[in-house]
This record gives structure tokens, C-alpha cells and sequence, in this order.
């Protein structure tokens, strides 16, 4: 189910050559979460069990891997490379068991800089194989007129050719991003084996099909990077501090300022002179993005700066059809691509009678000091329910006693 060791997120993979230079001695604690209704099954955590222990723990860097690494992504130095050759999964750093509801208890503990590679390759092995063992009539189901598992696999190759169709008509630059919720790995490769061929597709964020097509891995920071420096540096100006100690890093490079961690407000209110100039521009990730957009053009036109000089990156669970609307509201005013995942990856529409799993894995704890992620849409907060109401009360958007 997980091919490669590169088979995970670019921003993994980038975040983590950041914690080995800044922070290699802290710890961290992820917890994965069920938002959805999907339960499991013992046999299911067993399978899991012996995916982590027996096949993940193998996975290493090829010499081809290390040498397309390498050449294709310059802003990775020497030195993290070969760490990454020489880096295997740990299996004793996650846990999993069953609850009394049925649902997933998953923990990962430990060094920061090792742990960090677990969250999107878990998340993959646990789409998949909950679409193998408990949910399965999919493969079934009708498609086409025709019943069928190959049968759908040519429809979905459909679907695809259909919305890169759709994408590249209205000029709509766009990434995949579905490795985290995908029905499976062979799903995940038909849609970018097809969506690569399309005029305004700028790449995907899984580095090993990003190897395989020939094509950019995408992708720069991720909420964890924030969530560890509030707890490592400080919480009031986490944005600021995680954002400095990015450009210290990358020097330039991988330049998206993630916007959302704690709510939007706190972001601008960190996002200075310097970095709004020196960062090339901002991904919205979740509250109302045309919305959005205005507070960004705003926040631009303040510092001098002309918003046509910078780009939105939209990601939050965006459908084709959502992202061309997006563009058709920002044309002429400021850029936009978007970054599309489990719509591409795990289409709820084609999928009708199974949906995907509405499931996050987060990043608990650094150094035993609860972490949080706050959000533009409410509910949607994770971490420490007290860790939740302080940062709530620091950043200004409720009481202490709320």
C-alpha cells in the first residue's frame, strides 16, 4: 500500500530536514482522529499492525530516489539527503488499538524529527485498507452500465480526463494533493497519470509519483511546523516565529506562507513588511475563501504591495468545480492555483455508496507541552480541550471562561 519511501507529502518531507537543523532534540505525540461515522474492526487493526511492523519499517531510499532527490529538488541540502538514505520507519512509535466505539486509538511518539514522516503515510494505509477489509462492495458497483473492478478503473480514468478537461478549459492552475484520503495507491497514480497531461497542472505532492510522471512535487510548510514552534518558541507570535525560521532554512525557497494555524487575524498580524515581500504568497486552508482573498488583497494593498505580484495557493477540500469559481472571482485582482486532493483521489461522487474517511492525523504535543490548531471554520479546532481555550483567549477570539 506504500510503495516508497518517498510515496508521502513533499512537505514531510521538507518540514522535517527544518526540525533536523532547528529542533533535532525535541519530541513530539500525534493523534490521529475519526471525524467520521466509519468504525473498525480488530482483524482491521491486526492487518494494520503488520503493515506497520513488516512493510513500512522497510521502506529505504533507493540510489535512483537519492539521485533524482538530488537533482530535482535543489533546496533539499546534502548533508539532509543522506539522512533520508539512511532513515527507516520506526514501528515502536506507534501505537493502535480499538476503543469501545469501534474506532481507531492511534498515538505516534517520539523524536520529532523521525515521527514526522508517519502521519500521511498512516493516513494512506488506513483509506486503503479500510476500502479492503470493511467496506468492499465498491469494487462492485456499477459503472458505466458495466459491473466491475477493471470496468471502474476505466470509468475513473474517465472521470479524470473529464475534470483535467474541465480545469485546463478555464485556464484553473491546479496540484493533486490526494495522497492522505486515497481509495488506494493505484487510484492515486491513474489520477495523475492522467492529470499530468494537462496544460495547467503544476504537479503533486506525492514525491514518488512526482518521480514517476516527470513532473514538480509540491507542497512547502503544514500546520505541525507552526503548532511545534508555539510550543518550542512561543505561542502569541508562533506565525511569526515559524515563518522567520522557515526563510533561515530555505533561504527563499518553498516560499507559501501557511495562513490559518490559529485563524487568519493572528496570521496578518505577523505577517510583516518582510515577510509579506519576501514570501511569494499565502495558502488558505480553511473559513470562507473569497472572503479570504479580499483580507489578503487588503493586507497587501497596506504594505505597498501590488496583490498581482503575489498568489493564493487554495486547498481546503476543493472540488474542480469550487476551484474554477474561485479563479473566476479573483481573475485580474490577485493569482490563484489550488490544491486538490481527495476530490481527485477519493471522488465522493463517483464513490457515492462509500464515501471517504473524514480523518486527521495532528500533532499533540512537543516535548510534552499540548499543541493546538485553531481554525477559520468553526469546530474544526484539534489539540488539548484547556491548550484550546488559552490559545483561544491569547489570540483575542473568546473569553478564558468560554
Amino acid at each position: 500500500m506504500i510503495c516508497s519511501i518517498l510515496d508521502n507529502d513533499l512537505y514531510k518531507l521538507t518540514m522535517q530536514m527544518a526540525v533536523l537543523e532547528l529542533f533535532p532534540e525535541a519530541s513530539a505525540e500525534y493523534r490521529f482522529t475519526n471525524r467520521g461515522k466509519q468504525r473498525f474492526t480488530q482483524a482491521f487493526v491486526g492487518e494494520l499492525r503488520r503493515i506497520i511492523d513488516e512493510d513500512i519499517s522497510r521502506l529505504s531510499l533507493t540510489e535512483d530516489e537519492y539521485t533524482w532527490l538530488r537533482a530535482e529538488c535543489p533546496y533539499f541540502k546534502p548533508s539532509y539527503v543522506e539522512y533520508l538514505k539512511n532513515y527507516r520507519f520506526d514501528p515502536s512509535e506507534v501505537t493502535v488499538g480499538l476503543n469501545e466505539e469501534s474506532d481507531l486509538d492511534l498515538t505516534i511518539r517520539g523524536p520529532w524529527h523521525s515521527s514526522i514522516l508517519w502521519e500521511i503515510v498512516l493516513m494512506a494505509t488506513i483509506s486503503e485498507l479500510y476500502f479492503e477489509m470493511i467496506e468492499t462492495d465498491w469494487k462492485d458497483e456499477i459503472h458505466g452500465d458495466i459491473p466491475g473492478y477493471d470496468n471502474l478503473l476505466k470509468e475513473y480514468e474517465k472521470l479524470m480526463i473529464s475534470i483535467a478537461r474541465e480545469l485546463e478549459q478555464n485556464n484553473c492552475g491546479f496540484s493533486e494533493f490526494g495522497t492522505r484520503r486515497r481509495r488506494s495507491f493505484e487510484i492515486q497514480d491513474i489520477t495523475v497519470g492522467k492529470l499530468h497531461k494537462c496544460k495547467t497542472f503544476s504537479g503533486t505532492s506525492n514525491v514518488y509519483l512526482a518521480k514517476k510522471y516527470g513532473v514538480r512535487p509540491t507542497g512547502t510548510i503544514g500546520h505541525e511546523w507552526i503548532m511545534g514552534t508555539s510550543a518550542l518558541i512561543g505561542l502569541r507570535n508562533a506565525n511569526l516565529f515559524a515563518l522567520e525560521n522557515w526563510a533561515n532554512v530555505y533561504k527563499g525557497n518553498l516560499g507559501i506562507a501557511l495562513s490559518d494555524t490559529f485563524g487568519s487575524e493572528p496570521f496578518f498580524r505577523n505577517f510583516n513588511l518582510k515577510l509579506s515581500k519576501l514570501y511569494d504568497g499565502v495558502r488558505h486552508d480553511s473559513g470562507d475563501p473569497l472572503k479570504f482573498a479580499d483580507r489578503v488583497m487588503e493586507h497587501y494593498r497596506k504594505m505597498g504591495i501590488d496583490p498581482m505580484t503575489k498568489v493564493v495557493i487554495f486547498s481546503d477540500s476543493l472540488s474542480a468545480a469550487d476551484a474554477i469559481e474561485i479563479k473566476e472571482q479573483c481573475e485580474g485582482r490577485i493569482n490563484c492555483i489550488f490544491g486538490i486532493g481527495t476530490s481527485l483521489t477519493n471522488n465522493h461522487e463517483f464513490f457515492r455508496s462509500s464515501p471517504p474517511l473524514n480523518m486527521v492525523i495532528k500533532l499533540h504535543s512537543i516535548d510534552e507541552i499540548p499543541v493546538v490548531k485553531l481554525s477559520d471554520d468553526e469546530g474544526k479546532e484539534t489539540g488539548d480541550s484547556d491548550a484550546i481555550r488559552v490559545a483561544n483567549y491569547i489570540f483575542g477570539r473568546k473569553g478564558l471562561d468560554e
